[in-house]
């Protein structure tokens, strides 16, 4: 059986802490420029500095995204920046243009190479051309079924390594590379500035009838007719492991360190469980699906790895995620009052009753004592999102540990 790394995303530097901390084996980050999440909160060079000395830290790799596809006028300030990251020492680096390829096998060298998905890799004759150039892991295309992914792995060699995105949303197109958003809104994806049309409300206007809407789909509010359901691959551990896979990725860039934390922690679980017993795995199948049901979703498909996905992995009347938890913050270490420090991210009170998300599954119900504000003033409840505050709770948290609140079903 082949090593299997859990990839985690961090759109900064606190959350790439909480991905770390919560089961990461490695994390893929962006900086300020030439990644595909411009909209990200993303690292500046200081943050990206201490990003990777906490993971190497904590025995962790950090990938850093320069995956655009570049124009000529990209190309001399990515060449910059490629020197800039070879001061900075990240474990690899996600590329899908062959001249930013070419350019970090100049610059540095050093740096493992992976070929992003938005390279459109979809058959061994493409993995052995990378291969040959000096790429050390390849980054499967989101439209391979997992038996073309074994059949890859079979016909590569034995240390080039595959990555496969396992959980997260998908895009409209064809891996990646969309065009409507630059069409509609001058904000191009392949630059990193996707505006997410596909998630967009669509209506057929008949050419004769101008100003007549009609929806595609018989529901009045029109049709969401690009919005797929996001990817969820945690009841198929055992596939994803016997089809080859090295790496398996998780999409979101843009998320909270909630979402980042509540996957990050299952997949790790589900991963060890396997590993340690296909039976322990199977026993724990209800507990993974409960918890990765607690984040921020967009209902669930397993995408194109048992085939072309049918009309279910659409959702045609609704453009809304299903929310199971509200993100409160990440605790600080308690003070010997036992009063621990957050950026408060969500409303909530003294009196009111909360959860405490552990890094090693636990989830435990609290009720919040105490409320000061950074004057040491006591307060009721918090209404400022990111004040900063110092909070008592009917059990201590632990540094890392997630503050969340469970939302009532509509």
């Amino acid at each position: 059986m082949r090593n299997t790394e859990l990839l985690v995303p961090a759109s900064s530097l606190e959350v790439l802490k909480v991905a770390v901390i919560y089961g990461a084996d490695a994390v893929f980050i962006g900086g300020e420029v030439f990644g595909l999440r411009a909209k990200a909160k993303n690292f500046s060079k200081e943050d990206m500095i201490e990003g990777v000395k906490f993971a190497h830290d904590h025995g962790v790799k950090v990938h850093v995204t320069v995956n655009i596809l570049a124009h000529n006028n990209d190309l001399e300030g990515v060449r910059e920046y490629l020197k800039e990251l070879k001061e900075i020492g990240p474990d690899a680096l996600i590329i899908a243009d062959p001249a930013i390829f070419m350019m970090a096998k100049e610059i540095c060298p050093e740096i493992e190479r992976h070929v992003s998905t938005q390279a459109n890799n979809t058959n061994y004759g493409t993995y052995k051309f990378w291969y040959d150039l000096g790429a050390s892991r390849v980054v499967s295309a989101r439209e391979l079924s997992l038996a073309e992914i074994k059949e890859i792995r079979a016909n590569i060699p034995d240390d080039l390594e595959i990555e496969s995105f396992i959980h997260g949303a998908m895009c409209i197109s064809y891996s990646g590379r969309c065009l409507l958003s630059n069409y509609f809104t001058g904000r191009d994806a392949n630059q990193g500035a996707c505006t997410h049309p596909c998630r967009w409300k669509y209506a057929v206007v008949e050419e004769q009838r101008p100003g007549e809407y009609f929806p595609v789909y018989e529901n009045e509010r029109g049709t969401y007719i690009f919005n797929s359901k996001d990817l969820c691959m945690i009841e198929h551990i055992p596939d994803l492991i016997d089809a080859g896979i090295d790496s398996f990725k998780i999409e979101g860039r843009m998320k909270t360190a909630l979402y980042v934390a509540t996957v990050a922690r299952t997949y790790r679980k589900a991963i060890d469980d396997y590993k340690e017993s296909p039976e322990k795995y199977q026993a724990n199948l209800d507990w993974y699906k409960e918890q990765i049901s607690a984040c921020t979703y967009r209902q669930f498909t397993t995408g194109f790895y048992y085939g072309k996905p049918s009309e279910e992995s659409q959702i045609y009347d609704n453009n809304t995620y299903n929310i199971g938890y509200t993100y409160l913050g990440i605790c600080g270490a308690p003070n010997s009052e036992g009063f621990v420090e957050i950026e408060q991210r969500n409303k909530f009170s003294v009196g009111e009753t909360i959860e405490i998300m552990k890094p090693n599954g636990d989830n435990v119900e609290v009720e919040v004592l105490g409320i000061k504000n950074e004057d040491g003033e006591d307060m009721e409840s918090c209404p400022h999102p990111k004040q900063k505050l110092f909070i008592k709770l009917s059990t201590t948290p632990e540094e890392f540990d997630i503050l969340r609140r469970k939302e009532e079903e509509a």
